[in-house]
């Protein structure tokens, strides 16, 4: 996937500025697609360009005019075709495997410590994921309907942090 897509996503459903994208991509996308400020601000130009977005301006009293951009035909053509096409299988890049394969040149503690540094970290994750689904759960089914297809990703989400905390049980397990 790339960014590009991500933003047509956001954009489908509900025109924005680039803050609000900003916001609406922390909020939905961002448990599991990472980018940076000037990186969708850098996708927003190019789309943009590229004839996939629109911009309409918005005067504001005392700053810039706010660019709200949205979707075009090509844009939601774009997306379609993303959609229609198999994606690869991701691959992961954790940085504290390499360590661990690693492991037996540090000292057990320093491993063990920093193991517990990402329990907390997974664990403070599986939090958020399960008060989202309760917020989910809480909906009524006609509240609910949109929602389904991003409620089946904050389950990867729930299922993937128990899995990791887990196979932490037993890489702590080991350690001791």
């Amino acid at each position: 996937m790339s960014l590009k897509h991500a933003i047509l996503t956001l954009l489908e459903t509900e025109e924005g500025s680039g803050y609000d994208l900003l916001k609406r991509f922390k909020a939905r996308l961002g448990f599991f697609w990472n980018a940076s400020h000037q990186q969708i601000y850098s996708q927003l130009k190019t789309l943009h360009s590229d004839g996939l977005i629109d911009c309409t301006l918005e005067p504001q009293k005392g700053k810039p005019d706010r660019k709200v951009y949205q979707m075009t035909q090509a844009g939601h053509d774009a997306l379609i075709e993303w959609l229609e096409n198999p994606v690869k299988v991701d691959k992961v890049n954790d940085a504290f495997l390499v360590k661990l394969y690693a492991g037996h040149l540090l000292d057990k503690p320093k491993l063990k410590a920093e193991l517990a540094e990402h329990k907390e970290i997974h664990q403070r994750m599986l939090g958020t994921f399960l008060t989202l689904e309760q917020q989910y759960l809480a909906l009524s089914e006609t509240k609910k309907r949109p929602f389904e297809l991003p409620y089946l990703t904050l389950r990867r989400g729930i299922l993937g942090e128990q899995a990791w905390l887990e196979w932490a049980k037993e890489v702590e397990a080991f350690l001791n």
